[in-house]
């Protein structure tokens, strides 16, 4: 059932990569190690792609909403079992895990396309 707004998709992913790139030092897992690496890769990438996606919040309306939705349920995996996989689970799991299962969640609700039906690259958006 998809019934988050790709609007909303979009302050969601800005917020969660920003969450993601700052989490390791306001949480204090700031050690250089893959607990501090990934959320802030994963993060990063959620900005650029965020940036790059056809929806109402980017910039460069290049990637289709749809492969988006995909590419988030994936890193929302990744990150959700990063801390298993990496090995740093005995020092920190929940931001991970927590934050990653929200990823694949948000991604299973949020509609596959923006709310208008202009389609173009010069569309806006209501």
């Amino acid at each position: 059932m998809r019934f988050i707004p790709t609007r909303t998709h979009g302050v969601i992913d800005y917020l969660t990569g920003l969450l993601l790139i700052v989490a390791p030092f306001v949480l204090g897992f700031a050690d250089g190690g893959a607990a501090q690496w990934v959320p802030i890769i994963l993060g990063a990438a959620i900005l650029v792609m965020s940036i790059m996606t056809d929806y109402e919040l980017s910039l460069a309306k290049v990637i289709p909403m749809p492969l988006h939705l995909g590419v988030d349920a994936a890193g929302g995996l990744l990150l959700a079992a990063s801390p298993w996989l990496f090995g740093f689970a005995d020092q920190v799991f929940w931001p991970h895990l927590i934050i990653g299962l929200m990823e694949i969640g948000v991604s299973l609700m949020t509609h596959t396309t923006p709310h208008t039906s202009d389609v173009g690259v010069g569309r806006t958006y209501s």
